[in-house]
């Protein structure tokens, strides 16, 4: 049997920041937008900010209603890059299968790389405790049999615990959750679900796969799978640059898509979308890249590699439908559209100036993003669209930014 591990490090990005500021660890405090100008979102808080009810994506004005003595510290990702790069260190001391999800989380594989006395519990003690004594950091860690079940053992119980989930007591443990807790399943899947009756992980399992199906397609089957405890994928070898190998999103649409205008404006919410999250990552890419399901469920994929690294909204919706046109004939409607950006790399690499463009002209439309960025953060994203946007609202209407599901590496290979 297997034992697959999820580490979770708690309250990442404020553990570290009261960590390196010791007048404030007994305090309520969060990691966010800049509080003076009421932008941004709340991206983490400490246990004592959790009292209060902040949550993670909330604006920082509303966290602040909730409590007016919030310390609202700016990000500082190359700090809690450091921090995730020294977790992983440890990790792979024990493993070399550890799967990155996200910068505070991974999946590690030690079958076969401990000693055979030695079970997944004592493993994940023995993690957690050099972590907390080396880094000064906590992690809360899932211990299972699958990585699914490792995962929502790491957020059974937190800060600092242990949860193993077995295949004698899952039904206990992980059956009464709602279902919303399971991965891949967000607020959509979640509408979709309480409408047939489904409200916790053990309705959904004992729901016939074939209901399921016809619902959510091959998701259905997928969903089936990882409720019962039969997920088999594997945990990837780590990597240096296992991060992030691209950012995406995709949709199917409410209604299928018949001109080009129905596609470029579903091309405009994906990209703004793919682009402020680039931005908020720290990431310019130059690869991007379309997919396309038809009517009759045939898909297809394309990309186009752009002359410089860019995460400017503009030019990266330019190119995602510069290439629909140029690769669809409009044999039969669209269903479903996707956009990714991928050969990322950091926003501060330095790159070559063109002779033949104005690098000013870059530099205005990187400055209008931004504060388009801060526009949405304080108000929503839907505070600014281009005018295109306004001719079909039920086209146009979802926000990828709130629904985005992240795929870990390791699944669907």
């Amino acid at each position: 049997m297997r034992n697959i591990l999820h580490s979770d490090c708690n309250s990442f990005y404020a553990s570290v920041e009261c960590l390196y500021r010791p007048e404030i660890r007994d305090k309520p405090v969060a990691v966010g937008g800049d509080p003076e100008n009421r932008h941004g979102v709340i991206l983490t808080k400490n246990e004592i900010a959790k009292r209060f009810g902040i949550k993670t994506g909330q604006t920082t004005w509303q966290a602040k209603q909730l409590c007016p003595e919030l310390m609202v510290i700016p990000p500082n990702f190359s700090l809690y890059k450091r921090f995730s790069d020294m977790t992983r260190e440890i990790y792979l001391e024990y493993t070399s299968k550890v799967e990155p999800f996200g910068l505070d989380e991974a999946w590690l594989d030690v079958t076969g790389c401990v000693p055979n006395d030695k079970t997944g519990m004592a493993t994940a003690r023995e993690i957690s405790n050099k972590i907390k004594n080396e880094l000064g950091i906590t992690v809360s860690i899932g211990v299972s049999y699958n990585k699914i079940f490792a995962k929502l053992g790491s957020d059974y119980k937190k800060p600092d615990a242990i949860t193993e989930i077995n295949r004698s007591n899952f039904k206990d443990i992980v059956w009464p959750l709602p279902v919303g807790d399971l991965l891949y399943v967000g607020k959509a899947t979640r509408r979709k679900l309480s409408g047939i009756g489904v409200h916790t992980i053990g309705e959904l399992a004992n729901t016939p796969r074939g209901v399921l199906t016809d619902i959510f397609g091959k998701w259905g089957d997928i969903l089936y799978t990882f409720s019962n405890g039969y997920d088999s994928s594997p945990v990837s070898e780590y990597t240096e640059n296992s991060d992030v190998k691209s950012v995406g999103n995709s949709t199917t649409a409410p209604k299928d898509l018949t001109s080009e205008q129905d596609v470029d404006i579903v091309m405009n919410v994906l990209c703004d979308s793919v682009s402020r999250r680039m931005r908020e990552s720290g990431l310019k890419g130059r690869t991007v890249s379309i997919s396309v399901r038809d009517c009759n469920l045939f898909s297809f994929t394309r990309q186009r590699k752009l002359d410089e690294f860019t995460n400017i909204t503009s030019e990266i919706t330019r190119a995602a439908i510069r290439l629909f046109r140029d690769s669809y004939d409009w044999s039969h409607s669209i269903r479903s559209v996707g956009v990714s950006v991928s050969d990322l790399t950091s926003d501060t690499t330095a790159q070559q100036i063109s002779f033949f463009e104005d690098p000013n002209k870059n530099i205005k439309l990187e400055k209008l993003d931004l504060a388009i960025d801060g526009l949405k953060n304080r108000f929503g994203t839907f505070a600014v669209c281009p005018a295109i946007m306004l001719i079909d609202k039920k086209l146009s209407g979802f926000d990828p930014i709130q629904e985005h599901t992240i795929h870990p590496v390791g699944f669907f290979k």
